[in-house]
């Protein structure tokens, strides 16, 4: 019980009131002193006749004008304030010790570290953002600061403060630090703040199937070459976003990285944005992207596309870094590192003539093959989890989850579009989603494009097994375009009794 004794302000007052409590063997858990004359007590619970004599004894005192039960003590009701308050915030938040302790978090930090309240309380900061609380104090003396930092895959602003206290000189204390971590959605961030240090670019990519790893694994070491880097894959694959991790991991990564389309532009506007214009008696001169780009890296989007003539002119490029502005005979020369994309096998383009032979080795010193979504299955589901955070960011609502009929269904579709259609596919759900969880129904693919993958992960198993696999995700693609089993079974050819007993074993259309 917590007891509220308003009274004067006189010596003595609260030896007495702990006499009263000794006499009647209560023990003391705690004291509070208000300076307008209240002094709370913390004690255990008793019965109500003893409390109501221990009430009366206390209001005798000389002094004492009135005790009341409360709830809380002022201690205890400000910390618990404090905590709604906080665990109110709809951004993660962290109160960190002095030695780097994670004291708090609340609700949204569960959430984006996907870990309990239990497993967070008590470990280092640093394992879980990266920040060196010691650093902060003896190289920042403890001053507010902010920095980008990628969790999970998304981009947070984050902002360490720290936390002074008025001690008994009522000097100023450091006693803590909080740490809130921003969401900023890609669409809202401004440029500046996506200039990343370090490997962070690589954090942007997600996945954990084998064929990723060592993707990962492989540009990591090659980020830091300065040798052309030729990205190939299918449209839709990430191929830019790969280059701009292998960008954020070199040596070059506080210069510029600056893209060209080679599919978007005719020959003559490629020719002058990639290598500038001289300068007119009307017109000031131009830079291209090498000019610009120097000390950085180009980025050659789609080279397959680029025309003989450019073919030419990269090639010389390409030998000693020299190239002439277009209309202008003085050469110049710069320090760029030139990373390109295709979609187009290369090799066949060269046989046929159509890409030049040595262009093709000079550009294929250093090479990174992006596996097809339909290759590595495994990450279908960690990228979607990703996109519908970064939607409910974007859209300002909450993340949906995924049922794990929906996480099967996208395992079994081969996404012929890559990556780019599994984005552009949810986020048209989420658009319309009503509900708290992704269904099936929300997820709208072409009935023709749907088909089991035949992968690394769907071959695990016995021949018994990965036919079963292989017939489920039949059924449940045919199942959308025909929900009934009558329609079912007249759409493949066999009994009502066959498909509805099929359904039933791999509890397809059950809600």
């Amino acid at each position: 019980m917590r007891l509220q004794v308003f009274c004067e302000d006189r010596l003595g007052m609260t030896r007495e009131l702990l006499d009263i409590l000794a006499s009647r063997q209560i023990d003391l858990r705690g004291i509070e002193i208000d300076r307008v004359g209240i002094i709370y007590l913390n004690c255990p619970e008793i019965e109500f006749e003893q409390f109501s004599q221990l009430m009366s004894q206390i209001r005798q005192l000389d002094g004492v004008t009135d005790v009341r039960k409360i709830q809380f003590m002022p201690s205890e009701r400000e910390h618990k304030e404090l905590k709604a308050l906080l665990e109110a915030l709809p951004d993660p938040f962290f109160s960190v010790s002095l030695q780097g302790k994670i004291d708090l978090a609340n609700d949204a930090a569960e959430v984006l570290l996907g870990k309990s309240r239990e497993e967070i309380v008590g470990e280092h900061i640093q394992t879980f953002v990266g920040f060196n609380i010691h650093n902060w104090l003896e190289k920042e003396k403890a001053s507010r600061r902010s920095e980008l930092v990628v969790l999970s895959g998304l981009d947070y602003m984050m902002e360490i403060m720290p936390v002074y206290v008025t001690d008994e000189t009522e000097e100023q204390v450091l006693a803590s630090a909080v740490i809130l971590l921003k969401s900023l959605s890609e669409a809202k961030m401004p440029l500046a703040m996506r200039q990343l240090s370090g490997d962070n670019g690589f954090e942007h990519l997600v996945g954990q199937s084998s064929r990723f790893k060592q993707l990962v694994s492989q540009a990591k070491k090659l980020a830091m070459l300065d040798a052309p880097l030729l990205i190939q894959g299918e449209t839709g694959t990430g191929k830019e976003m790969l280059a701009r991790a292998c960008h954020q991991r070199s040596l070059r990564r506080d210069n510029p990285f600056l893209l060209v389309n080679c599919m978007s532009m005719p020959d003559n506007a490629a020719e002058t944005e990639l290598f500038g214009m001289a300068a007119t008696a009307t017109e000031p001169g131009k830079k291209g992207i090498f000019e610009q780009a120097d000390g950085g890296i180009a980025f050659l989007y789609e080279v397959g596309e680029m025309s003989e003539h450019l073919q030419i002119k990269l090639l010389r490029f390409l030998q000693d870094g020299t190239f002439r502005r277009v209309g202008e005979e003085k050469e110049m020369k710069v320090d760029v590192r030139v990373i390109c994309s295709t979609q187009k096998k290369l090799p066949e383009l060269v046989a046929t003539g159509q890409f030049r032979e040595d262009l093709y080795y000079r550009l294929n010193v250093l090479a990174l093959n992006v596996p097809p979504l339909r290759e590595r299955t495994a990450d279908i589901v960690p990228l979607a989890d990703l996109f519908l955070s970064q939607f409910a960011q974007e859209l300002q609502q909450p993340k949906p989850s995924i049922s794990p009929e929906v996480a099967q269904y996208l395992s079994q579709y081969a996404w012929p579009g890559n990556i780019r259609q599994l984005r552009n596919v949810l986020f048209r759900a989420m658009t319309q989603l009503e509900g708290t969880e992704i269904s099936v129904d929300d997820i709208q693919l072409p009935e023709n494009e749907s088909a089991t993958v035949i992968s690394e992960e769907t071959l695990d198993g016995s021949l018994d097994e990965i036919m079963k696999r292989y017939e489920s995700g039949i059924l449940n693609s045919l199942y959308r375009s025909y929900p009934s089993t009558r329609k079912l079974a007249k759409r493949l050819g066999v009994s009502h009794t066959a498909v509805a007993n099929k359904l039933r074993e791999y509890g397809i259309g059950k809600h």
